[in-house]
């Protein structure tokens, strides 16, 4: 066999074709997996201002809301700050913001890449919005098919369809079903044991998820609940258990939760293609952090950061109030209802790994 000698310039422009060529490959499958948009569905845990838009009197569009944002802007996000999808939305290398929906300020060259169709009070219950008079989760499904229309149009029917089978959704419910609704009206008890409530919310909560796979989404992550009874609020009406967590609020919503795992399971194995993921951490880390506050950067968990931390929220948590903290940072809750933003961080950071583990595949 006859040896033959390569000159050594030309083995050098192979093999710089040869990682020329793996590192277009690698660039490809990053592209391949990289998440186009953030789209949102919920309650005001991921609620961006869509309920300036609407005739509610649940708003936070003021100050001290949004204190700590960019420019100090109330935008209506029930936090001092950000919330949880703009960090998811930063994570996944988009914008540190998803904008809502019915804000005027966004149109679809803002949304093609992110946007949040959650209603501050709402729930899987179309009773629960009308306590307040904020958006069913029906609507925000509405607007979504009104979305995926301007999407179309933006962008061409093909790229539509990519973007909305690749985008991370995120969804973030129930609680306002249990602590709004059920336990505050007559309702809803008087028709259903709180076993048989949470039956229901369970079949209205399949049905969702699967119309949204039916619109072609395809990476779901679901939040549970939270801790309810630990809940600044509810802890004030605890009086007779010393104004700590309220167990029979936190056992309801480990059964929720339960159940909510359940589905996800029966769901992933029904709809091919569907990854639904249940980030049934977050019950526990929040409870943690309420447990063990000095852990985590805090000072005080029982008590928010606005007015007496006690009850207020929304037009009740007035900038004029002279009790409210000056520094956010040291609190788990900022109103009665609601993370302060280094909350808010603080789980989305546990919860990002996970994701992009699931969804960029």
């Amino acid at each position: 066999m006859e040896l033959i000698l390569v000159p050594k310039w030309l083995l050098s422009i192979g093999l710089a074709l040869i990682l020329a060529v793996q590192q277009h490959s690698s660039n490809c499958s990053a592209m391949a997996t990289k998440i186009p948009a953030i789209i949102v569905f919920g309650d005001s845990t991921v609620d961006a201002g869509n309920n300036n838009q609407i005739l509610t009197l649940l708003k936070s569009n003021f100050h001290p809301y949004g204190r700590d944002f960019s420019g100090g802007r109330p935008t209506g996000r029930f936090s001092n700050g950000r919330i949880p999808p703009d960090f998811i939305s930063e994570a996944f290398g988009l914008r540190p913001i998803v904008p809502a929906y019915l804000d005027p300020t966004y149109n679809i060259t803002d949304f093609a890449i992110g946007v949040c169709f959650a209603s501050a009070g709402t729930g899987y219950d179309s009773a629960t919005s009308d306590v307040l008079n904020v958006m069913p989760l029906w609507k925000e499904i509405e607007y979504y098919k009104e979305y995926q229309n301007k999407l179309k149009a933006y962008v061409g029917h093909r790229r539509a369809r990519t973007i909305l089978k690749q985008a991370v959704y995120l969804v973030s419910l129930g609680t306002n079903d249990f602590l709004e609704n059920y336990y505050i009206f007559p309702r809803r008890r008087l028709k259903y044991t709180i076993d048989e409530y949470q039956d229901f919310l369970i079949e209205i909560s399949t049905n969702f998820l699967k119309e949204l796979y039916s619109l072609g989404a395809r990476k779901i992550s679901l939040t549970g609940l939270p801790p309810m009874g630990c809940l600044p609020l509810e802890r004030t009406l605890n009086i007779f258990g010393n104004n700590e967590c309220d167990d029979k609020l936190n056992k309801v919503a480990l059964k929720f939760n339960a159940m909510l795992k359940s589905m996800t399971t029966k769901l992933n194995d029904e709809l091919p293609g569907l990854i639904l993921v249940f980030t049934e951490s977050v019950y526990g880390l929040l409870y943690s952090m309420i447990n063990n506050p000095a852990s985590y950067g805090f000072e005080v968990a029982g008590m928010a950061c606005c007015s007496t931390g006690t009850f207020e929220m929304s037009y009740l948590c007035s900038e004029k109030s002279p009790l409210t903290c000056t520094d956010a940072n040291k609190y788990i809750f900022w109103d009665a209802f609601h993370p302060t933003e280094k909350t808010n961080h603080i789980i989305t950071s546990h919860l990002i790994p996970l994701l992009k583990t699931k969804f960029l595949r």
